[in-house]
Formats: structure tokens, sequence, C-alpha cells
């Protein structure tokens, strides 16, 4: 498995939200990896939860990502 688009909390951009709500990070950084894959031409992707119930920031994340054109 390889590892095609990232995005997380700790890069430059998103930095600077640490201390916004967690619901709103998340949506960010749903945004950010959803930009970063169809920047790359990646419209299809497979979400994995990690056993963590499909609410809260896990919920804001993957429907940020939807709204930002990846389909799941």
């Amino acid at each position: 498995m390889h590892t095609l688009a990232a995005a997380s909390t700790m890069q430059k951009l998103l930095a600077s939200l640490s201390g916004s709500a967690h619901q709103e990070v998340a949506k960010k950084v749903g945004e950010a990896i959803a930009k970063a894959c169809l920047e790359k031409g990646i419209t299809k992707v497979a979400f994995d939860r990690g056993g963590y119930p499909y609410h809260g920031r896990v919920k804001a994340l993957a429907d940020a990502a939807r709204e930002n054109g990846l389909e799941f």
C-alpha cells in the first residue's frame, strides 16, 4: 500500500487552526485532503475510520471531503 495524498493539522496551512473547535478543524482537514487528491487526479478513495464511530470529527472530515469532490 502507498500513500498518494495526505492532510494533517501539522501542515503549515492548517496548523493555525489548532485552537478551533474539533469538528471545524476536521472539516478543514477534509477539505485539504480532497484538494490534494483532486490535484493528483484521484476522485475515488477508501475511507477507513480506524474503528472510530461515524459521528463527530470523523463524520465532519468525511462530509467535507465528499462536498469537495471525493467519492467514497
